[in-house]
């Protein structure tokens, strides 16, 4: 299964968290979820604490995540060059990061399942890969091709994706480097954490040591996902 979202990544210090949030429900979230063509609109915030990874811990993330989705890539194009996005965008917050990546986005069965299910777990495991590999294609494939029935098998998930630039589209923002990206989905992060306690993550870390050569960060942010509008594929 696959779909096409545009995500905004929104970066800063911890003291601009309660002006970042205001912006997106005042003005933010009013303009996306009106977008011309748009199937949903999800907003990702950090798990403060109470989750626990034992290979991983990448500290604060971005401020917001937001995730807007479309059932096609031409729809997307379309709506990210609407006068009202870049409007919108002008007036975020001073003093914060933004970034924006347009993403094909593939859905996977996990264990059990024939078909990917709709992402409707609250709790996500945002996983990002960030240039440079020696080579990005290989790593790519090498990637999709082993490590999401892998992630399947994690107990409890409910959701695997992932996440492949499109860095060919037009888009209003600047780009943040990654070459591929994932998300895991549970109803709780004592799934989430049980999960991570169980033989399937180390066979998942024993895969990524597999991995092709790569010196870009790799981050991993515990999240809750909040869907604002629409309905998922």
């Amino acid at each position: 299964m696959v779909d096409f979202v545009y995500e905004v990544a929104v970066t800063g210090e911890r003291s601009r968290q309660d002006a970042v949030r205001t912006w997106f429900d005042t003005v933010a979230a009013p303009a996306w979820t009106a977008l011309p063509g748009l199937s949903a609109v999800d907003a990702y915030v950090m798990v403060a604490d109470g989750t626990h990874d034992p290979f991983v811990d990448d500290g604060a993330g971005p401020l917001l995540l937001a995730m807007l989705q479309f059932p096609t890539a031409q729809a997307m194009t379309h709506a990210l060059a609407t006068p009202s996005l870049a409007a919108s965008l002008e007036r975020r917050p001073t003093g914060v990061g933004i970034a924006g990546t347009p993403f094909e986005r593939r859905l996977y069965p996990v264990a059990g399942e024939d078909a990917p299910g709709t992402l409707t777990a609250p709790f996500s495991y945002v996983v990002r890969y960030h240039r440079p590999a020696d080579d990005e294609a290989e790593f790519v494939s090498h990637y999709l091709a082993d490590h999401p029935p892998i992630l399947g098998k994690l107990p409890e998930i409910r959701s695997v994706l992932c996440y492949l630039p499109l860095d060919a589209l037009t888009h209003p923002l600047p780009t943040a480097g990654y070459m591929l990206g994932n998300e895991v989905a549970f109803d709780s992060a004592e799934a989430f954490n049980a999960a991570m306690a169980s033989p399937v993550r180390h066979e998942l870390r024993a895969h990524f040591r597999s991995f092709p050569k790569f010196t870009g960060r790799n981050t991993h942010y515990p999240m809750m996902r909040r869907q604002l509008a629409g309905t998922h594929a």
